[in-house]
């Protein structure tokens, strides 16, 4: 079956998550993680046999420790499914964002929902936009870190790829095979002609946001639409009619 069809359109939750470093300044971490940070930098920068200024290194953290679980944390956590009642004649996109300055309290809040309403991987899915290779592996990875148990649809540690069908990834099924580069949401929302998701900003401007400004509102915001961008894509790549903006609820 392909996995165009291999879930009921209104068990799949699309999900989104936004992260930023784990301390506002590089100079807030310990003297290991700096250390172990500094290492990072190198390999990331692909300059390995060099020494890095003080400077550098924490110029790197600013901009790109929140992609590593290691040293960033998630700061929200957007999550939407389709509904239609009997009666009614559009489907229904529900929003909820999970936002909280402490990280632990937010994936707990998450855990409820995903225990209580998606606990089973043999009928329902998490859909994302590159899920597999960050979204899921960085919330299980700080749900650990947090000290949390996993939720039974992230409990995938050690499984073969038949066993996380229910992980729905439209990046890789807009790749059909072809693994050479990757496709941005935004692109694809050009190409398919609906509203891109960074009208306000992009994934670069979360950090600054979060820890100069402390707005977890406008980051939900944010990421509600690339929830809402990637129900649009996973509707359009199976040639279904677009949610329109009177069909968007959104929870708070």
């Amino acid at each position: 079956m392909s996995v165009f069809d291999a879930f009921d359109l209104y068990n799949i939750l699309f999900l989104d998550i936004e992260t930023v470093p784990g301390a506002a300044d590089f100079e807030d971490l310990n003297e290991e993680l700096q250390e172990l940070w500094g290492y990072k930098t190198r390999q990331i920068l692909r300059r390995q046999d060099e020494e890095l200024e003080y400077d550098e290194i924490a110029e790197a953290f600013r901009t790109r420790a929140g992609i590593y679980a290691e040293f960033g944390k998630i700061v929200c956590i957007s999550a939407g499914f389709l509904t239609k009642q009997p009666g009614d004649e559009l489907p229904l996109l529900r929003l909820k964002s999970f936002t909280n300055h402490i990280e632990a309290n937010l994936l707990e809040d998450f855990s409820v929902l995903l225990n209580k309403h998606f606990n089973n991987p043999d009928k329902f899915a998490i859909c994302g936009h590159n899920i597999k290779e960050f979204d899921i592996p960085y919330i299980c990875r700080r749900m650990l870190v947090n000290q949390l148990p996993l939720p039974r649809l992230l409990d995938i540690a050690g499984k073969k790829p038949w066993e996380t069908k229910h992980l729905v990834d439209t990046l890789e099924m807009w790749k059909f095979g072809d693994n050479k580069n990757y496709t941005s949401l935004r692109l694809l929302a050009a190409v398919f002609n609906f509203p891109s998701p960074k009208d306000d900003m992009d994934g670069s401007d979360v950090a600054g946001v979060y820890w100069e400004e402390r707005d977890l509102d406008r980051i939900a915001t944010y990421c509600e639409k690339d929830v809402v961008a990637t129900a649009q894509l996973f509707l359009r790549m199976k040639r279904m009619p677009m949610i329109l903006p009177e069909q968007i609820v959104i929870v708070r």
